[in-house]
């Protein structure tokens, strides 16, 4: 086996080469982030209390932030346009140690900053943007209100403008109007951007941001605003959570974020948006670049576990059975092989997904030619990827607890701690049901387009059309997969199991025929709500079919960008694996609706056993391509 030096680890030559083929378009980057991360403070001590997480975390991002890491990318002011390639790097690169840095790191730069950069203008970059990049100023991200979770648009705090002197008033009516879930709040943070309802001369505008000054520079609570601390949670101990009110808090008029909309010096509202509803989600859409983050980290997250896991199980030894006196490797047990490798596969099947959304991101942002279609498709993406990857984290890092057993209960092999703080990955920047509802929204919204007049003959027709010419070219990997599945699906049985095509059609066949029939029972529910409240499961596993699909071709395009050899050849098994893993997962589907026999439905669990068989000899080079240096786990079950 031959070793490959790095400045981080040693790889075997195979490990390096899947580690380049995962890393994608951003490998360079991402190799240099992690040459540069400053990694002999990587963990958390766990038993420090709550005050002492919050501090060890604000000190561990002034030593990342003086080691040059931590705002790479982040713009410093109006003449620096910023990388959006190497903010993404970055973030991904501090999940790889304590997660409660990482999502400090986010709220600060991606969530305040952000809102800063994308929805502010000139003034506000030039006066913020490098204290924020430099922690020098310190801040919040006031949107979640206690009285309303998800639903942005209802919120109730309060932006009014006093024309008498030329201020903002903020204020909290109701306790429904709370912030809640604040990160930077209860502690560290100084400046709030505060999403409410902009009220100008008795009009409502709708949801609009404004920058609200929180402490003094003695770091003193300023009158009119109340902060709680939101105390021991979950997981993510050394964010310092909190609760914001406001009783009538009055700001300069500039320090509204008015890119999209604001008042002018004569006292009027003016906005290049004409539509209030337009201009909301257009505000909202600036902010993808957090949920893709999110999802970057959950994915370094369940890479860390199963890496733990894995090597445990290739030193671990377990009753002594004939030809292993000393006792088997968990590794050799089938049944361990099957919790662990089918998790490492949709690893590296997301881990594909998440390069094509973080070059779309690219695109979108940087470009400035990027198409409407293509804003709203990046949207779409974002939302379906983060509740994917969240999702696969929390039940991977799971999984990898138990697979060790008594010894990954505790939190000196760090598998708690990880779960812990991924566990609310599914729920802050979008709750994933809710996100998911919004994908399956944005598909049915192709075919609202060209329903209204059509009969039944008629709409029949423009279904197919629309997903033939719409939903099935929205991936790189369109031309391949067609070309693919234009034999398979005239005989898809005759097929063998780890024929790609066939794994592409059953992907195709289940996104198509479950967009469409619940795009008919939509069409017959109308506006009535109970009608359309009972189509939610339908709705989820849409979602679910349609990202599944667009996982799959990701993992597709790039084994075909990878030169023939043994890392393709490897990648092709993993590719199997996380197909026929997805089909088997919903073979009660597939068998209910034609789409695949009952033999071989039960033949795929079989196939699942061989693949995994085939790639139990290159099961450490599997977890070095994940990325995730083996000096930086930290685990002491992995420790000679």
């Amino acid at each position: 086996m031959t070793l490959l030096s790095t400045s981080t680890d040693q790889l075997t030559t195979l490990g390096a080469g899947l580690r380049r083929a995962l890393d994608g378009p951003f490998a360079d980057k991402r190799a240099a982030a992690r040459a540069a991360f400053p990694s002999d403070n990587l963990l958390r001590d766990p038993d420090l209390s709550i005050d002492d997480a919050r501090e060890w975390v604000l000190n561990r991002l002034i030593e990342i932030s003086e080691a040059g890491v931590l705002a790479t990318g982040v713009p410093q002011s109006s003449e620096d346009p910023g990388n959006i390639a190497d903010t993404v790097v970055a973030f991904e690169t501090l999940a790889h140690g304590d997660l409660s840095a990482t999502i400090k790191s986010g709220v600060q730069l991606g969530l305040f900053g952000g809102a800063v950069t994308n929805l502010g203008t000139k003034w506000h970059h030039d006066t913020f943007l490098a204290d924020i990049s430099s922690l020098k100023l310190m801040g919040c991200y006031g949107m979640t209100e206690l009285g309303h979770g998800s639903d942005v648009f209802s919120l109730e705090t309060t932006i009014t403008f006093i024309p008498e002197t030329d201020e903002f008033e903020v204020h909290s009516e109701t306790p429904g109007a709370t912030k809640a879930y604040i990160g930077n709040a209860a502690k560290h943070g100084t400046m709030a951007v505060v999403f409410g309802q902009l009220l100008v001369r008795g009009r409502n505008y709708g949801v609009h941001a404004i920058l609200v000054p929180i402490r003094d520079d003695d770091h003193t609570v300023l009158p009119g605003v109340t902060i709680g601390d939101q105390g021991h949670k979950g997981g993510l101990l050394g964010v310092d959570n909190g609760t914001m009110r406001f009783h009538r808090v009055r700001v300069p008029r500039r320090m509204l974020l008015d890119r999209y909309g604001g008042v002018t010096e004569a006292g009027e509202y003016a906005s290049s948006i004409e539509s209030p509803t337009k201009r909301f989600f257009t505000m909202l859409s600036t902010l993808v670049r957090g949920r893709i983050c999110v999802s970057a980290g959950a994915g370094i997250a369940a890479r860390r576990g199963l890496s733990i896991a894995t090597r445990y199980a290739l030193k671990r030894r377990q009753f002594v059975a004939p030809g292993h006196s000393e006792g088997v490797l968990l590794a050799d047990y089938l049944i361990h092989q099957r919790r662990l490798l089918p998790l490492i596969a949709r690893s590296y099947a997301l881990g594909f997904a998440q390069n094509e959304v973080t070059s779309s991101l690219v695109h979108v942002m940087e470009s400035g030619q990027a198409s409407e279609e293509e804003k709203r498709q990046l949207q779409t993406r974002a939302d379906g990827i983060k509740a994917l990857t969240t999702r696969f984290a929390n039940d991977a890092v799971q999984e990898a607890r138990e697979a060790c057993g008594g010894a990954g209960y505790l939190s000196e092999n760090q598998l708690t701690g990880i779960r812990a703080d991924v566990d609310v990955f599914a729920t802050f920047e979008g709750d994933n049901t809710v996100l998911l509802q919004q994908v399956a929204k944005a598909l049915l919204g192709d075919y609202a387009k060209i329903w209204g007049e059509l009969d039944t003959a008629g709409m029949v027709q423009a279904t197919a059309r629309v997903f033939g010419d719409t939903v099935m070219e929205r991936t790189s990997a369109s031309t391949l997969v067609e070309r693919l599945t234009a034999t398979v699906k005239r005989q898809p049985e005759a097929t063998t199991l780890v024929d790609r095509g066939w794994h592409a059609w059953m992907f195709t066949e289940r996104e198509r025929h479950s967009l469409e029939s619940l795009a008919r029972r939509v069409r017959k529910a109308g506006k009535k709500f109970d009608a359309l409240n009972q189509l939610g499961d339908h709705m989820l596993f849409v979602a679910k079919a349609h990202m599944e699909r667009i996982v799959l071709e990701a993992f597709i395009a790039a084994i075909d960008a990878t030169e023939p050899g043994e890392i393709r050849e490897v990648l092709e098994r993993l590719c199997s694996l996380y197909a026929l893993s997805s089909i088997q997962a919903d073979r009660g589907w597939f068998a209910d609706h034609g789409k695949m026999s009952a033999g071989r439905g039960k033949a795929i669990g079989a196939q699942i056993n061989a693949l995994c068989a085939e790639l139990r000899p290159d099961a450490l080079s599997l977890i070095e391509g994940l990325g995730i240096p083996e000096s930086w786990l930290g685990a002491a079950i992995l420790e000679d």
